[in-house]
């Protein structure tokens, strides 16, 4: 699959920021999916109908309550000085740290990386935090972060 060059990704400053640079062997993992191809992912991964999260339809798996178990702050690990994801989310997501992630801001707008970058850089990705979801390749597993600082803990179904 070719991607997006992060010099090009219209948010690259998120893991460029002088306050939490990523370096530069795990910026070559982070890697932004062409339109296109994002809004296929989208589509057969979180919604047919909807552009957004804000906007699921009631068919929509992540629209429905009983495919989500928990929901936890994510907000005060956010601001802590401590790297790690919260604990309720290290438990909740049980992966090798191979397993390549999708973080799905929008329909046109999903990066593509390995779980061990996402953990390690976690931070980075939430600077925009406007409802992205967390899937998995061929994991049932998700996360869906939102603005009040709450991720919800869930799988699809």
């Amino acid at each position: 699959m070719s991607y997006i060059p992060l010099d090009e990704y219209q948010r690259k400053w998120i893991f460029t920021h002088q306050s939490m640079p990523v370096p530069e062997e795990d910026l070559v993992q982070i890697k932004p999916i062409p339109q296109q191809r994002a809004a296929q992912l989208w589509i057969e991964n979180i919604s047919k109908q909807s552009p957004d999260a804000e906007r699921l339809s009631s068919s929509d798996w992540a629209s429905k309550a009983s495919n989500w178990q928990d929901e936890v702050d994510w907000s005060g690990a956010w601001e802590a000085d401590e790297p790690e994801l919260p604990q309720a989310i290290l438990d909740h997501i049980d992966w090798q740290d191979d397993v390549t992630v999708y973080f799905c801001y929008e329909k046109y707008n999903i990066i593509e990386t390995k779980w061990s970058v996402f953990k390690k850089h976690w931070k980075n990705f939430l600077f925009f935090d406007d409802g992205p979801i967390l899937i998995g390749r061929r994991r049932s597993e998700a996360l869906w972060f939102n603005t009040n600082g709450t991720v919800k803990l869930g799988h699809r179904m």
